[in-house]
């Protein structure tokens, strides 16, 4: 019998109130889109926001052949809050001796600040809604990225998007793997297993419209149309697939 591949699940923020009442917490989705592979998986969630000592040794991870995920957020990475700063620090030692990350919002630009790269808010502003995000050339050959793709049918895949800071400038030796128009690093990769995602695979439509209604004020300030932006959300099936894909990446390392 095939022992439980282990996930840690840092929880950086919380949703807004009204989506966490009904639909649970980012941790929630994440480890929703997790067991949606069907693998036998362990998975715990640590809020490092609480007590960064929680934050587990990284030859622990190591000897358990651990992956983990970080949770968008609400905060920004640039108020260099100590929680997060104390995160970042923990990245930097994890990442180089191999634990297995995907950054998700927050998480993708924190994993950016931590391994050296700049984030800053975005110089267009807001994206948020569902929008077409293109994979690179180089993404058909990345070990997260290359089998999640495999099935892609067109160039580009509609992903769910809400952030307002950017990955500007990105890691040593980072690799691009998709974009689009308004975000050119909408995902990165640092060495052999470590990923970051600026869009949320983890939202369905209904988070994704909680979102737009939430941020409508600004939207409207930015000169976009928020009742454009609602009508355009849309289900998101590939973006779906990478928290699956990542769940077998790590089972296949056990």
């Amino acid at each position: 019998m095939q022992s439980p591949a282990h996930i840690l699940i840092l929880k950086l923020g919380d949703t807004l109130p009204d989506l966490a009442a009904e639909l649970g917490d980012f941790e929630h989705w994440v480890a929703q889109g997790l067991h949606s592979s069907g693998l036998p998986l362990d998975i715990t969630t640590l809020d490092p926001r609480a007590n960064t000592s929680q934050l587990p040794a990284v030859a622990t991870l190591l000897a358990r052949r651990s992956g983990v995920v970080l949770t968008g957020s609400h905060a920004m990475v640039t108020d260099r809050a100590p929680w997060s700063e104390a995160t970042a620090r923990w990245l930097a030692d994890a990442v180089p001796q191999g634990v297995p990350v995907l950054g998700i919002c927050y998480g993708h630009q924190l994993l950016a600040h931590a391994l050296g790269g700049e984030v800053w808010p975005h110089p267009g502003g807001l994206e948020v809604g569902t929008v077409h995000v293109e994979p690179t050339p180089a993404a058909a050959a990345d070990p997260l990225f290359g089998p999640w793709l495999a099935d892609l049918e067109a160039d580009r895949f509609l992903a769910p998007v809400a952030h307002r800071q950017s990955v500007r400038r990105l890691p040593a030796g980072a690799t691009v793997l998709a974009r689009n128009a308004f975000e050119p690093h909408h995902a990165f990769s640092v060495g052999p297993c470590a990923w970051g995602v600026q869009f949320h695979p983890e939202f369905s439509a209904q988070a994704t419209r909680g979102y737009v209604n939430h941020l409508s004020a600004d939207v409207r300030t930015q000169g976009m149309c928020a009742s454009g932006l609602m009508a355009q959300v849309a289900p998101s099936p590939q973006a779906a697939r990478l928290l699956p894909r990542f769940a077998r990446l790590v089972a296949e390392r056990t």
